[in-house]
């Protein structure tokens, strides 16, 4: 009996040695190699990552802008318009910039006869663009009048 009561001392003893306070240590770096670590992250959280939030905000908003340009919209001068309001009033319009340079202007149609702004003078339009709104004659055949190939005099 006696040899299980020392074994029941030694595995107490162990367990207090176990459960004893140890140093602790936080981090790998030590001294002023953890003030300097300290040092760039405070400036890397308070110089860089406002730039680049914001920067990120900031293209995030002009998006519908460029889609719009990109597909010719007719009202591009008022989806900027909408997209610079939006920063002002905290991104509320945002959304609306959005649907609005994806929407096809019916009534711009009914009006003008087409739904698409014609590229600016000197450019060439897109290969996915419709040709529509470009007319390019081309040579005129041999023989014809003005009037029989649709030229004005």
């Amino acid at each position: 009996m006696r040899g299980s009561r020392e074994a029941t001392t030694v595995r107490r003893w162990w367990g207090l040695v176990v459960w004893a306070p140890l140093p602790a240590h936080a981090s790998f770096l030590s001294g002023d190699a953890m003030d300097t670590a300290a040092d760039v992250m405070s400036w890397v959280v308070i110089i860089i990552g406002p730039v680049i939030l914001i920067s990120g905000f900031w293209m995030l908003h002009i998006l519908p802008e460029k889609i719009a340009e990109k597909r010719h919209h007719p009202q591009l001068e008022a989806i900027k318009m909408l997209c610079l309001l939006s920063l002002f009033f905290g991104g509320l319009l945002w959304p609306l910039a959005w649907l609005w340079a994806y929407s096809k202007p019916t009534l711009y149609k009914m009006a003008y006869g087409h739904d698409r702004v014609p590229p600016p003078h000197g450019s060439e339009p897109a290969a996915d663009d419709d040709s529509a709104l470009a007319v390019r004659p081309g040579p005129a055949p041999e023989g014809l009048t003005p009037d029989e190939h649709g030229e004005p005099h």
